[in-house]
């Protein structure tokens, strides 16, 4: 069965074509390269063997879009990563952010109607969540006004595949991811973003190669155990088999309603604190950082009530924080002794 994975040489869409071929599927990876490289590829070919067919494509172009699936009439699902996924980029830039996000979906969606059936896993995030009344976050907690034009995104992309899959033959499973770290056991893919991250984990690792000066830990007068924000950091190994999980469960016909909806995460919260001082201890080098005013758009907390994903899907993440990290850490070496 051949699926189509968009962002597919991103982070996580990298990881979750492994896990495709992993599982016997066929892959076309759809990818405009504006925050991923072409190297990745070989990356994918060295862990599966198999070099997936790559179509360099912006899905904000609807042209382009309606010809790629003329083009590849067989189609069995597909899995949607691409977007832009940085909170503090889309307070500056939310245009950018409405119009890749919520533009390349509509394109998408377009044609997936066109078909009599189609399969559809959204990459989501518990942004849509804000800042939760209660820990963990549960499926049913409320969709709260989005903090960032990033989250708002996600929660409109979330409303849209729901009122096309009401008239259409789309069934759909909306993935919310709550912080993806960590890279392939065998280093040879992981994170890499372009310029200065603007996730922890890459910060943490660019700083303790010597790319980074220090880290800079946006407050600590949270009200949280150690002032810092707490977050749900799952491995992206854990996190790209959800998505083959719940893929499998659309083409076999396991759901039980048009759209369904799974939180993805650990289940356990870690603070900024904590993740660096697991991070000093699998690498065992000392981390510089300093402590500066809070970043707009950054909640408190949020971590997963994953009960759902475990029973229903049949998933469980399963690596720890320290060897999330310790996979980050040998992915960062790599690449640095490789440029």
């Amino acid at each position: 069965m051949r699926i189509v994975v968009t962002g597919g040489l991103g982070f996580i869409g990298s990881h979750t074509v492994v896990e495709l071929y992993n599982q016997g599927f066929e892959v076309v990876i759809i990818d405009n390269l504006s925050n991923s490289s072409i190297d990745v590829l070989e990356g994918i070919e060295k862990i599966t063997g198999e070099k997936p067919v790559f179509v360099q494509l912006d899905l904000r172009d609807k042209t382009s879009v309606a010809g790629f699936f003329k083009q590849y009439t067989d189609v069995a699902g597909v899995i949607h990563f691409a977007a832009s996924k940085a909170v503090g980029e889309s307070v500056e830039n939310p245009l950018l952010y409405y119009e890749n996000n919520i533009g390349a979906l509509v394109y998408l969606l377009q044609e997936l109607q066109q078909k009599e059936q189609s399969c559809f896993i959204f990459s989501s995030s518990c942004t849509v969540y804000g800042q939760a009344e209660k820990m963990p976050i549960t499926e049913s907690a409320s969709v709260q006004p989005a903090m960032s034009p990033y989250g708002n995104t996600k929660r409109i992309g979330e409303e849209i595949i729901r009122d096309v899959a009401k008239v259409s033959g789309i069934k759909a499973v909306l993935l919310r991811y709550f912080n993806p770290i960590g890279a392939h056991a065998t280093a040879e893919i992981g994170e890499l973003p372009v310029g200065v991250p603007q996730n922890l984990v890459p910060f943490i690792t660019q700083t303790a190669i010597g790319l980074r000066n220090e880290l800079s830990v946006y407050g600590d007068d949270y009200p949280t155990a150690d002032g810092t924000c707490v977050r749900d950091y799952i491995h992206v190994v854990d996190l790209a088999k959800a998505h083959v999980v719940a893929m499998k469960r659309l083409l076999e016909d396991k759901n039980l309603e048009k759209v369904e909806t799974f939180n993805v995460g650990t289940g356990t919260g870690s603070s900024v604190l904590e993740v660096i001082q697991a991070f000093e201890k699998v690498s065992g080098k000392p981390l510089p950082y300093k402590i500066v005013g809070r970043r707009e758009g950054d909640i408190v907390e949020a971590y997963a009530n994953t009960d759902r994903a475990n029973a229903v899907l049949g998933w469980k993440a399963e690596a720890t924080l320290e060897e999330a990290l310790g996979s980050a850490w040998k992915w960062e070496q790599k690449i640095r002794n490789k440029s």
